[in-house]
């Protein structure tokens, strides 16, 4: 065992990287959920977003090209569930679980001819002279341009469900959408937005591991990062600081981990690769011992004519 072989900087550097796709996912499903809307096919717009992403770059030789195809084909795939929950009244549990089935079989159909393929390179965000600062510039400023979105989304977010008068709307429909009805409020109108918002963030989050975190198309290769941010929305009590926290937790478990493995660490493989999981649940199921509610309407179907 060599832990001298662990390089601190390096290390908390990658935990920002694979901390940003969960953080996108779940950032997205926040806003979602807020409006009301439970939406398990996050997995499923991932990976569809990964593929659409990686497909478009490789033919474009575009990344950011790529980046805004991934947005567009999970908002896409997002608009197939909007249509089934907000129109068809169908079962949102199950329309989701559907929507995830779905995104695996067509992201496995789109990548065939991709496999062994690698996309174009993503340029880093060198930012002038802090990017030059010992320690701090390589850990914090020579980063990618989605990795820094990601993090002044969640920002985003925060302030305008805490501050403006769209987030109050959102939360309301979310919390009572028969008195928002009554207000005059569109409902179904606010929470397909909010779902097709949610989609664009899981996309773009897939892309990222294909684009950038792992350069390569590999079918499957999200890994269940979808179903970990539905669980972290939860554990973070809807949330943005707390999801940020979680995100970033779990991607420096994650990395360390993967470090201690090539350190050669006395510890069965199967012990470290669970660690990430069982670490990030436990820090957040304290953390929401304050008993914060979820949304109370989330998960019911709306009826217009109520």
């Amino acid at each position: 065992m060599d832990l001298s072989a662990i390089n601190p900087v390096l290390l908390i550097a990658s935990l920002m990287v694979a901390a940003t796709p969960l953080l996108l996912a779940s950032v997205g499903e926040l806003v979602v959920e807020r409006s009301g809307v439970l939406n398990l096919g996050v997995e499923g717009m991932m990976i569809t977003g990964a593929i659409c992403g990686f497909a478009i770059s490789v033919e474009t030789g575009s990344p950011f090209t790529g980046f805004l195809a991934a947005m567009g084909g999970g908002a896409l795939l997002s608009l197939l569930f909007a249509f089934l929950t907000q129109f068809a009244l169908a079962n949102q549990v199950a329309s989701g679980l559907a929507l995830t089935l779905f995104g695996l079989g067509l992201s496995a159909l789109m990548g065939q001819g991709y496999v062994g393929i690698k996309p174009p390179a993503t340029p880093r965000l060198d930012i002038p002279l802090l990017s030059d600062i010992p320690v701090l510039g390589r850990i914090l400023f020579s980063h990618d341009l989605v990795l820094y979105f990601g993090i002044a989304l969640t920002a985003v977010v925060w302030v305008l469900l805490k501050y403006t008068r769209v987030g109050l709307i959102l939360r309301a429909v979310g919390e009572n959408h028969d008195a928002a009805h009554a207000l005059g409020f569109s409902v179904v109108g606010v929470r397909v937005v909010a779902i097709m918002f949610g989609g664009a963030c899981a996309g773009l989050g897939g892309a990222y591991i294909s684009l950038i975190r792992v350069p390569q198309w590999t079918e499957g290769m999200t890994a269940g990062i979808g179903w970990i941010a539905l669980a972290l929305v939860v554990f973070a009590s809807w949330k943005p600081w707390r999801v940020l926290l979680g995100a970033y937790l779990f991607g420096g478990i994650s990395v360390l981990q993967l470090n201690l493995q090539a350190a050669g660490i006395a510890i069965p493989v199967e012990y470290l690769a669970m660690s990430p999981y069982i670490v990030t649940i436990l820090v957040l199921v304290s953390l929401s011992a304050d008993k914060s509610r979820a949304p109370a309407s989330l998960g019911r179907i709306f009826h217009a004519s109520q």
